[in-house]
């Protein structure tokens, strides 16, 4: 289905097991990918009871692809705009990479509407980039230089992405499902998001989470650093930090048993 968030811009929208159950799970993908990545999630949790909707953010996947803004607040207002179309109360809003940080911006901006619980899954939390109070972040140096390859071969610089995306070797089949994911987002799109990464920064938001929230991430992280985690964790209150020992920035797909078990368990906890 599709929610016009603005005019003329749809946000695709996949509901799987819609009926009453566990409860409701609004997944926010990551960057370059869209909400197939987490089918290894769609194929379990439904048969626990639980709801999921993946949301393809605009500019990726089968959304609109405008060319205007996609600064993280338009990005919380969409999909502030979907979870009130779909009449969505007390979701748990899980937000992968850049939809961590999309949906850590959303609990601010909207003091946490709609929202009972908060999974945030290497999350580019506080920032991506380097900063004063984000220090183990990727230099900006090193974030141009990928805008600049972005700008002379796109799929050259996915296909060298799927390779530090993952902890282990998954084989060919799995680095070429990565990038034709990845392909399916406007080229534009891929670049403003990895603009905006370059430069936002989530640390005041984390403080005005007041949800159970827990964080995920995997120790070999190369795109966000684990110790980026540990920092997200230490800012929110009472959160908790889910170490994925095996698993890279890929951890909902190269350490999906684990991974699917402990949110479980952290969703069934009152």
């Amino acid at each position: 289905m599709y929610v016009e968030v603005e005019n003329g811009v749809p946000i695709y929208v996949h509901d799987i097991n819609p009926g009453t159950g566990s409860g409701t799970i609004v997944f926010i993908h990551g960057w370059p990918l869209n909400h197939k990545m987490f089918e290894y999630q769609f194929n379990v949790l439904p048969q626990h009871g639980f709801r999921c909707i993946g949301i393809d953010l605009r500019g990726f996947g089968q959304s609109g692809k405008p060319w205007g803004s996609y600064a993280y607040d338009r990005l919380a207002d969409d999909l502030f705009a979907v979870l009130q179309a779909l009449q969505l109360e007390n979701v748990i809003l899980l937000g992968f990479s850049v939809g961590g940080a999309v949906s850590i911006r959303y609990m601010a901006r909207y003091n946490g509407r709609h929202v009972a619980k908060l999974v945030l899954v290497d999350a580019a939390s506080p920032s991506l980039s380097r900063q004063a109070d984000s220090p183990y972040g990727t230099p900006i140096e090193q974030v141009n230089a990928m805008l600049g390859q972005l700008y002379v071969n796109r799929p050259r610089f996915l296909h060298d992405l799927s390779l530090m995306f993952f902890n282990r070797n998954l084989g060919p089949d799995m680095l070429d499902w990565f990038v034709s994911l990845s392909l399916e987002a406007a080229p534009y799109a891929t670049i403003k998001i990895l603009e905006e990464l370059g430069k936002e920064n989530v640390t005041k938001d984390l403080s005005t989470i007041k949800v159970p929230t827990a964080v995920f991430h995997g120790i070999h992280d190369q795109v966000i650093p684990f110790k980026s985690g540990g920092l997200t964790q230490q800012q929110i209150a009472g959160s908790t930090l889910y170490p994925l020992n095996n698993s890279g920035h890929g951890s909902p797909i190269e350490q999906a048993d684990e991974f699917n078990h402990a949110l479980i368990q952290f969703l069934s906890q009152s």
